[in-house]
């Protein structure tokens, strides 16, 4: 899938559209930590993770721009840190102009008013005046690999991010994950269609019925019984 189509296609979904889609599918969902949030409100991404794994110079990042294509996303590994800010406008612009629709960090920014303005979609943990006061060796793995949160993405793996934060998700198969949540979408928003209506989400998903098998069947799960109906509203 090109990047385009990817970028058009989440622009009618969001975040928790795909994350359901990951555990319909049985895919690990991988979010970055709830830290991590949108410089700008509204803000959006979706492209292929450029990674970049900092040890105090901004040099990372140029070389990294030097392999990426446009539409890509660069994701820095900062390793959480909150006592330096690792990217400011410089890095932000250099972004834009090698055609990157957005920066993540596992870190901390800088240049508020200027990443403002410039305009390209930046998620971290926040910002701080400072920048590196320390230059370390740079790892092997500095251009193939980054850590956010838990998660270790690289060139294989696609991030998406908006108001509800960040998610990253397989290349491979890409396509049929945002048909499913496509389908989830659509889904629930007959769901709300129909509560709006009158209709209340209850009756769609035959609770009563839930209610009634589960004093038969103790074990029965509530997601059991929304797949029995096609209702399912929690994955």
């Amino acid at each position: 899938m090109n990047r385009d189509d990817l970028r058009s296609r989440f622009a009618a979904l969001t975040t928790a559209h795909l994350a359901d889609a990951c555990i319909r599918a049985r895919i690990p969902v991988r979010c970055a930590p709830t830290a991590l949030r949108a410089l700008e409100p509204g803000s959006r991404l979706a492209g292929r993770v450029v990674p970049a794994r900092h040890a105090g110079s901004v040099d990372v990042f140029l070389e990294a721009f030097e392999g990426a294509d446009p539409g890509d996303v660069l994701v820095v590994d900062n390793a959480g840190r909150h006592d330096e800010a690792c990217v400011g406008d410089l890095v932000a612009l250099e972004a834009r102009i090698a055609g990157l629709t957005g920066i993540v960090i596992w870190g901390l920014h800088r240049d508020t008013a200027d990443l403002r303005a410039i305009g390209l979609p930046v998620f971290s943990l926040g910002a701080l005046p400072t920048g590196p006061q320390r230059l370390d060796p740079r790892p092997e793995d500095a251009l193939t690999s980054a850590t956010v949160g838990e998660w270790t993405v690289g060139r294989d793996d696609l991030v998406v991010a908006d108001e509800d934060g960040a998610l990253f998700l397989p290349a491979a198969g890409i396509g049929n994950l945002l048909t499913l949540a496509e389908t989830i979408r659509d889904t629930e928003h007959r769901q709300a269609d129909r509560i709006r209506a009158g209709d209340s989400l209850r009756s769609q998903v035959r609770f009563d019925t839930y209610l009634a098998e589960r004093r038969r069947t103790p074990d029965l799960t509530f997601r059991d019984h929304l797949r029995a109906v096609g209702g399912a509203i929690e994955e």
